[in-house]
């Protein structure tokens, strides 16, 4: 499994911008599964951006026209770009990344490499 170190997290206030960076051991060739999930305090982790193995990027309805997930394959890394934040999407921010041999991204996330987290706070 590759290891995955994040950062760019950090305090914001409203409607302002960050970006989140994830970068990879190594990304040895073959396709990867490269997703952004949070957990806000009290709350379940959530899925917020995903890119898929066949490059397709979904986004959660919460955050879909605010954040942009890309990946640069070259740097064995992938971003989260977060614009317009808002209060609500205070929480840890974790990357996860796998090797995948086709289209769709494996459903159980023990079968993900994660990131430490990287705490994004949004003030009023």
């Amino acid at each position: 499994q590759v290891q995955l170190v994040e950062s760019g997290g950090g305090s914001v206030e409203a409607g302002g911008s960050l970006r989140l960076s994830c970068a990879a051991s190594e990304y040895t060739g073959g396709r990867y599964c490269m997703r952004w999930f949070r957990q806000a305090t009290g709350k379940e982790r959530e899925g917020v951006a995903t890119i898929r193995g066949d490059g397709i990027r979904t986004y959660a309805e919460s955050v879909k026209g605010r954040f942009i997930i890309s990946e640069d394959y070259s740097k064995s890394s992938f971003y989260l770009q977060m614009n317009a934040l808002k209060t609500e999407d205070t929480a840890i921010y974790y990357c996860a990344s796998v090797r995948v041999y086709g289209t769709l991204c494996p459903s159980p996330l023990n079968a993900y490499s994660w990131g430490q987290g990287t705490q994004v706070t949004v003030s009023s």
